[in-house]
């Protein structure tokens, strides 16, 4: 997984609440630890007591983030955490979530995974009203419109936010004494619940996340449902009517980490399939397949299944250096592919190869590894793709809302070929994506492959990453 050529992440997000007295801080710890892969430029807990919050956050990786004791935020037994890929909003500290407001004299906190598609209109009107802004994030918009509320309870004030929203937005939101988590009508990105043994309740993007800190799988948030979290217990809130379903497919294909399930199908599953597929539709005679890892080990062992040829590791991935995406330049960003994967000759010296992959997006690394396998001495490279060409933005929580960005967009499929240095480059259909999943159509976004989004976008502000920042702002970017 060199990211660099990949959809950059959505962000993660985890909530728990324990028992008055306990301290949850670690246990978001742990959370916002499983969820690393969705986000790995800033993280944030904020801990709740029951009368008062404590927030700490910062640029970098959770590790070094809450790398000791005084690191932490006070104890608490609720607590809000958020791992983050700017899609919003560049990278900056103060754009770090959770995200603080204030409604009616109690604090409250918010961790955002998503895009809002009318954030502009909304933020817009908002300053109108003389409401002042601190951060560049769409999000902050949410925790104003809760701010502002006319709603005699803070949840009801929640509800009156989110009905004014459009676009993607799973949420976790705490006060002092209560944890929220919702799901937008459409359910773009994933949500699950989760509870221990003492009736302590877990919210978190993925179930891995549950697994990771001994939480029970409850089920997952429907689109436009909300999880209400009290010293009472737990309790289900019909916040929105559900709209046309739209999560995101590419969460299945690589947003998703292996040992989660979405929709009941665990996602390693649904990968191996796609190899599956992929070898019948786009079968290669060759001597090997291996995977560009992490996100391509399943499928190129569903490819290698399915068409009876050898697997194995071509490629050995460093797991100690910090993901390309985030380096300050290109030319670094080349570097670090060499830094991060080291082909093996042993495994392809005078082979034919066939390479699994999850997605070309700009096509720049895949070129370098193409390169570098073929220096390994590979004599043929076959490049396969567990997904359709990528051609069109997505404005619902991953950062690729420029089309220039997109090679397919500028060249057929074996102009691609030829221009990343494979003998042949195999993309599986929409149809056999979907048909992997063993869920119906209609139940997934797929705007970023056909084109056709499942809500009215404004593309000429919508999904723009600086959209509320001064061109001297984005020169700050800290990374």
């Amino acid at each position: 997984m060199i990211a660099s050529d990949r959809p950059r992440e959505a962000c993660g997000i985890f909530g728990v609440f324990g028992k008055p007295g306990e301290d949850v801080s670690r246990t978001a710890f742990f959370g916002l630890f499983s969820l690393q892969h969705r986000g790995q430029e800033s993280a944030g807990i904020a801990t709740a007591d029951g009368t008062r919050i404590s927030v700490r956050k910062a640029m970098g990786l959770v590790q070094h983030v809450f790398s000791g004791p005084d690191t932490f935020p006070e104890p608490g037994h609720i607590a809000c955490g958020h791992v983050r890929y700017s899609t919003t909003g560049s990278s900056f500290v103060r754009n770090a979530q959770p995200i603080e407001g204030e409604f009616r004299g109690q604090r409250f906190c918010l961790g955002h995974n998503g895009n809002l598609t009318n954030a502009d209109i909304l933020r817009r009107r908002l300053e109108k009203q003389g409401i002042k802004f601190e951060t560049t994030v769409d999000s902050e918009v949410i925790a104003k419109l809760i701010a502002i509320s006319h709603a005699s309870t803070f949840v009801d004030a929640v509800i009156d936010a989110l009905r004014q929203l459009d676009g993607a937005y799973s949420l976790i939101i705490m006060s002092a004494d209560t944890l929220i988590g919702v799901r937008d009508p459409r359910g773009f990105r994933p949500l699950c619940v989760g509870r221990f043994n003492d009736n302590g309740y877990v919210i978190a993007s993925e179930t891995c996340a549950l697994s990771t800190v001994g939480a029970e799988f409850v089920d997952e948030v429907e689109p436009g449902m909300m999880v209400v979290v009290r010293e009472s217990g737990m309790e289900w809130v019909r916040a929105e009517e559900p709209l046309n379903r739209a999560l995101c497919i590419f969460e299945f294909i690589y947003l998703a980490r292996p040992d989660s399930k979405l929709c009941g199908r665990l996602v390693h599953r649904v990968r191996r399939q796609l190899g599956h597929l992929l070898s019948k539709e786009h079968p290669a005679e060759a001597d090997i397949v291996i995977p560009v890892p992490d996100t391509g080990n399943a499928a190129a062992i569903g490819y290698a299944e399915a068409s009876r040829i050898r697997f194995g590791e071509g490629l050995i991935k460093n797991r100690y250096i910090a993901r390309t995406f985030i380096q300050p330049d290109q030319r670094m960003r080349d570097m670090g592919v060499k830094m991060k994967l080291s082909p093996m000759p042993e495994e392809i010296d005078g082979k034919r190869v066939v390479v699994v992959d999850d997605s070309i997006v700009r096509g720049t690394t895949t070129r370098q590894i193409v390169q570098l396998i073929r220096d390994a001495g590979a004599v043929e490279v076959h490049l396969r793709i567990t997904c359709p060409p990528w051609r069109y933005p997505c404005y619902f929580g991953i950062d690729t809302s420029d089309p220039r960005e997109f090679i397919a967009g500028r060249m057929t499929v074996r102009q691609i070929g030829e221009h990343l240095g494979a003998d042949s480059l195999g993309y599986l259909s929409m149809s056999n994506v979907i048909r992997a999943t063993g869920l119906p159509r209609d139940t997934f976004c797929t705007a970023c492959f056909t084109g056709r989004y499942p809500c009215p976008v404004e593309v000429s502000e919508v999904g723009k990453k600086h959209l509320f920042e001064e061109v001297e702002d984005v020169e700050e970017v800290t990374l």
